[in-house]
């Protein structure tokens, strides 16, 4: 299992650390590595990263090109933290398929950084806390008519990328360490406890929590625009009615955009913390099949952000604008 096993006891150590670790949140069984199953999840990894870039990156050309961006600048670091991802879930994982041989400190660092999948999820975690934050701005701008300053908007986007590398390095500087060349991940925690704390912070802190602030935040903006909507259609037609339409129609085609996103963030990411608390739960020694489960969980992790420039080019209108301008049949006709 380890590509250097001098002693039977260290073998058995790091098999047994390996084991311990492999359905934490964000990083791969190092033990799996080393056999020709990984490549079934590596390779379609690596395809959903490439596709998720070019997307990403399409997706911020058409904001900027269109001057949209000031306007919508946490979409577009949304954008950002998704396309900054997917180019690390490339590189990381085709890092990984070289199955370089780690030693000495700039092993350590490539462990670490790399290997354990830290680049990744700082943006991953960057981007459900920015996903949050656009969910309570349209929420205060909506229901409470409450005007976001923009120094606001540049705090929340700092604090997305700032917590988030804060976040990530915490957790895995203080758990990861490498063992005759293998890289082990979220093993060294001093106790059960503080394990469970960890299991338990993610599942509340990036699912249970973010989902009660969307519905709740949705929510209240649909019961508002519906209500604005009846005031609106009881009185007169007038210019002034027509500009507040037309607001209100830019609004609302945000807001559905956003709920799409926040929908699919629901739906792809709530695997992955099902298998974590199964795992803790009820399967501390995972055989293969519950590894399989893991993997195919990160899977669905991954394409949430691979499938997002999609919801912005068909849902999205400044965004879907600038794209229909850039099909050459639509440019000649």
């Amino acid at each position: 299992m380890t590509e250097d096993t001098t002693t039977l006891h260290l073998s058995e150590v790091t098999t047994t650390t390996t084991e311990e670790r492999q359905i934490t949140p964000g990083n791969p069984v190092s033990s799996w590595m080393s056999s020709d199953g990984i490549l079934y999840f590596t390779l379609p990894i690596i395809v959903i990263g490439v596709i998720g870039t070019a997307g990403n990156g399409l997706i911020l050309h058409a904001l900027v090109s269109s001057n949209q961006y000031k306007k919508y600048l946490l979409i577009f670091n949304q954008n950002a933290l998704d396309l900054y991802s997917c180019v690390f879930l490339v590189i990381t994982h085709s890092v990984k398929l070289s199955n370089i041989r780690l030693a000495g400190s700039l092993g350590y660092w490539i462990c670490t950084l790399i290997i354990s999948d830290t680049f990744i999820w700082v943006g991953n975690v960057g981007s459900v806390i920015n996903l949050a934050t656009i969910t309570i701005d349209r929420y205060l701008k909506v229901c409470t008519r409450k005007k976001v300053r923009r120094w606001m908007i540049y705090a929340a986007i700092a604090f997305a990328w700032i917590g988030s590398v804060v976040y990530n390095a915490t957790a895995v500087f203080s758990t990861t360490i490498l063992v005759n060349g293998t890289c082990l991940s979220y093993v060294a925690f001093r106790d059960e406890s503080a394990k469970l704390f960890y299991v338990i912070w993610n599942v509340l802190c990036f699912y249970v929590i973010v989902l009660f602030i969307f519905i709740f935040c949705y929510g209240r903006i649909l019961m508002t625009i519906r209500r604005q909507a009846k005031v609106m259609a009881s009185h007169n037609t007038s210019q002034s009615s027509t500009n507040q339409t037309q607001s209100n129609q830019i609004q609302t085609n945000v807001i559905k955009t956003m709920i799409f996103v926040s929908a699919f963030y629901a739906v792809l990411w709530l695997p992955n913390y099902i298998v974590m608390l199964l795992y803790y739960f009820l399967f501390p020694n995972p055989n293969t099949l519950v590894i399989i489960f893991y993997y195919l969980s990160l899977l669905c992790e991954f394409i949430y952000t691979c499938a997002n420039p999609f919801i912005y080019a068909t849902k999205f209108d400044p965004v879907k604008q600038v794209l229909i301008r850039m099909i050459p049949c639509k440019n000649t006709s």
